[in-house]
């Protein structure tokens, strides 16, 4: 079911989400569906549980929509349970970023090039993956929302003064997005 996506200034978007409990099958289905549901509709690549208003550590990442531009995410589709970072590269990248709970905002951030994430998919099978390049920047931009961590923590000091209206305009609910959106 599609659920409105949580702007910036909405609490659970500041606090570290709980793990899941592998046990509650149906809970974590729902959830899923849920996501990707919401994700579909807003138009997004990535999506987490904390963005829907639950504080549990699950993303979705989806990169069929930017695949035209990165060739190698055509069949890239990732739902990612209890994720943990075991290992990030040394070389950073630079990216332009945006966020659905942060509309009309985009600013480069620097993260590395590569991740290794430890994780659950949506079957309950444990992997162990690395991500690279753009893949990576999905990945650990969702991750991010799981620790109350939001893409404009990471900008330079210029740009987040920049910034600074527009995010407190967002946190006051003045925000335009074609998608449900809501502020608690």
């Amino acid at each position: 079911m599609i659920q409105p996506i949580y702007l910036y200034g909405s609490k659970v978007l500041r606090e570290r989400a709980s793990e899941v409990d592998l046990n509650d099958r149906e809970g974590l289905k729902a959830l899923v569906q849920d996501l990707r549901d919401t994700l579909a509709h807003a138009d997004g690549v990535g999506l987490a549980a904390p963005q829907i208003g639950v504080g549990k550590r699950v993303v979705i990442v989806d990169g069929v929509p930017v695949s035209e531009t990165y060739d190698y995410l055509k069949d890239f589709r990732r739902v990612l349970v209890n994720p943990v970072i075991v290992d990030r590269s040394k070389e950073m990248v630079s990216y332009q970023e945006g966020c659905l709970s942060i509309p009309g905002i985009f600013c480069d951030v620097v993260r590395p090039k590569s991740i290794t994430v430890e994780y659950y998919d949506e079957n309950l099978t444990k992997i162990t993956e690395t991500f690279d390049k753009f893949a990576a920047r999905m990945v650990e931009h969702e991750l991010s929302h799981l620790d109350g961590d939001m893409f404009t923590d990471h900008v330079s000091p210029i740009r987040k003064k920049i910034i600074s209206k527009k995010l407190q305009a967002i946190s006051r609910g003045k925000a335009s997005a074609h998608y449900n959106t809501k502020l608690i």
